[in-house]
């Protein structure tokens, strides 16, 4: 007979940091005002008018329980299964199952009862809003670093959102391991999460309020790169960033010099040496994104444009749900296409002083809107 005692040993179990981090968003908040940072609330960019008429539907309470930063709705998401770390109250999720639409399926997963009981009351009503027969979504108490445990299989979901979710938790690799095994071939992980300028004292990771607030648990941005390697990830690609400011004078002296954005990424379960540089062309099926879709901060496709990728954006466009959405070539003469070749790496804090107009223009962005582009960017 089994050991079950083994067995339950290594069963994931809460943290101090997952008992404040209950609390705080179960007990202390009682809606996005309460929160004393912008961290949880900075919007990445514009929202489409699509993606607007469906966080129009959500229902108030679940809005205003609503402590995410950014805007986690990545592209091509019709009949998608999309699985949502921390989904506290559920506002995402409902957002995103108006988006993948009856044939496609959003499932939600958090830890705090609280939360749960706001995201579960509000199921039937979200369904007859959209018109749907049956339910396209799903809540589930669990850990997001033990999403075998909480029932989820591995290889299930074509997309993973999170926002700001990520730097809640002490594993932050066991996050991004769990992540990658449920994820179908070729998925893709996009979240929105706060990263810090260097790594961050003992004594702000260790602060309640400030590791509630999305600040004591921000990873710095550069150790992401290295755990994304790590787990099996293609090389991080940045989307956007913005400024987080910290009004409260009390927790700004402790944070000193230290900086903090919060920022988009998107990571993808595909063969990292699975393809070779060559020419795509967008063919403008994608909804939302009907004359140019924005892939991230480095690469931007027109319609009906030829664009020059490298080796590592065309193993993401071959290898996923954007495969049908391209018309893929071998590489042409350079009059034909962009030339400028994208950074391997980009820094959010230099993204994000550039929007700001106090950086310079040319330091953080190639690819086909790249300075030196000329065939491709009229």
């Amino acid at each position: 007979m089994a050991d079950k005692s083994a067995c339950c040993e290594t069963r994931f179990s809460d943290t101090t940091l997952h008992a404040d981090v209950k609390d705080y968003y179960g007990k202390v908040l009682k809606k996005s005002s309460d929160l004393k940072t912008n961290a949880c609330v900075t919007p990445a960019k514009p929202v489409p008018a699509f993606i607007r008429q469906a966080l129009k539907s959500v229902h108030p309470e679940v809005s205003d329980k609503y402590y995410g930063c950014g805007l986690v709705v990545p592209e091509c998401l019709e009949g998608c299964k999309v699985l949502d770390l921390g989904s506290g109250s559920g506002r995402d999720c409902y957002m995103l199952s108006k988006l993948v639409g009856e044939r496609g399926h959003v499932t939600g997963i958090d830890m705090t009862d609280d939360q749960l009981e706001v995201a579960r009351k509000y199921v039937d009503y979200h369904m007859q809003e959209f018109g749907y027969k049956k339910a396209n979504i799903n809540f589930v108490q669990g850990y997001i670093e033990a999403l075998s445990e909480a029932g989820l299989e591995k290889n299930a979901f074509d997309i993973i959102i999170s926002n700001c979710v990520v730097n809640l938790s002490p594993d932050k690799k066991r996050v991004l391991t769990e992540a990658y095994h449920v994820l179908k071939d070729g998925g893709e992980l996009y979240f929105s999460d706060v990263y810090s300028s260097s790594r961050l004292t003992d004594e702000i990771k260790n602060h309640k309020v400030l590791w509630g607030e999305c600040i004591g648990g921000a990873l710095w941005w550069e150790d992401l790169l290295q755990l994304a390697e790590e787990v099996g990830f293609s090389p991080p690609r940045l989307v956007t960033a913005s400024e987080i400011t910290v009004d409260n004078k009390d927790l700004q002296d402790i944070l000193g010099d230290f900086k903090f954005v919060s920022a988009t990424y998107r990571l993808f379960k595909v063969p990292k040496n699975g393809a070779k540089a060559c020419q795509v062309v967008y063919n403008g099926n994608i909804t939302g994104e009907e004359n140019v879709l924005e892939f991230d901060c480095q690469y931007k496709f027109k319609v009906n444009e030829i664009v020059e990728v490298d080796e590592a954006m065309a193993s993401i466009l071959t290898h996923s749900r954007f495969a049908e959405e391209f018309t893929f070539q071998p590489p042409g003469a350079p009059s034909e296409s962009c030339t400028v070749k994208p950074k391997a790496t980009v820094n959010p804090f230099e993204l994000m002083s550039q929007k700001l107009g106090t950086g310079s223009p040319a330091s953080t962005t190639g690819g086909c809107c790249g300075p030196r582009s000329s065939a491709c960017c009229k």
